[in-house]
């Protein structure tokens, strides 16, 4: 995954516009919305950041497993991505389906797939329950002779998990018993977010962990004392995901990054 990169890995999110048979898309075609996908990640690659992960964000509210017509524009996309951009790191997340990712990212050839809501336990949402997939993707995998590493959130803050563990023992189970390759985790705050990964790490401490959310560029470098990566998107955005990278913002996001990768030398 890391694609001969060293230290901290700085991932940008790329959110397509709305999907055509979602609720928000206008009539956008998916040929154009690929246009669109295009010139983000170049700009991704242009201002030093070393992959995406490919999320469609914009097409909630989703409910827990993606309509065909999702998959097929995911796939589309990412698949135009990874032939134009095959120097950065890909990763795919589908809103909130990691057998859907998964699919995408095998037909594609990302590099690895996020699974925000939900790999493990069960999770209330403002799209109502989700339920952990770790079997149907584990299944998944055996079918297909997946190599491809999934990331799995603990506790994902947007949702309120059921019958809640401490955060390390949730992490054990995500890896040793549903078999994660990697983790996400993060906070409300930056604090918090260090603390989580601190407790995490007495139980798996040689896993990859990323920073799911709250990255900016105050804080960065300190967050990255203590996670393998990080996934920015509203931060170097100017507060809101619609928006495309602000070159300023990404600059100065990348040059803590990396100060963070000279200070873990």
């Amino acid at each position: 995954m890391m694609k001969g990169k060293t230290g901290p890995l700085a991932l940008c999110m790329i959110q397509p516009e709305p999907l055509p048979g979602s609720y928000r898309n206008m009539g956008m075609k998916i040929d154009e919305i690929i246009d669109l996908a295009l010139r983000e990640a170049g700009m991704v690659a242009e201002n030093g950041f070393d992959g995406f992960i490919l999320q469609n964000m914009n097409d909630m509210p989703v409910k827990q497993t993606a309509p065909p017509e999702a998959v097929a524009g995911m796939t589309a996309i990412a698949a135009r991505l990874r032939a134009a951009f095959s120097e950065l790191v890909m990763g795919v997340l589908v809103n909130w389906d990691g057998v859907a990712a998964l699919s995408v990212a095998e037909a594609a050839g990302a590099d690895f797939v996020r699974v925000e809501h939900l790999f493990t336990g069960v999770e209330v949402t403002s799209a109502g329950l989700l339920e952990g997939q770790c079997c149907e993707i584990a299944q998944l995998r055996k079918r297909l002779g997946s190599k491809i590493p999934v990331y799995a959130d603990v506790y994902e803050v947007h949702g309120v998990p059921l019958g809640a563990k401490p955060i390390e023992d949730a992490a054990w189970e995500s890896v040793h018993e549903a078999f994660a390759d990697g983790l996400f985790i993060s906070g409300r705050t930056a604090a918090e977010s260090i603390e989580l990964i601190r407790r995490a790490r007495t139980r798996v401490p040689e896993t990859p962990i990323f920073l799911g959310g709250g990255a900016t560029g105050d804080n960065i470098c300190e967050l990255m004392q203590h996670f393998d990566g990080v996934s920015v998107a509203t931060w170097v955005k100017n507060g809101d995901m619609k928006n495309p990278i602000d070159p300023a913002r990404a600059k100065r996001f990348m040059d803590e990054i990396r100060r963070a990768r000279e200070l873990r030398v």
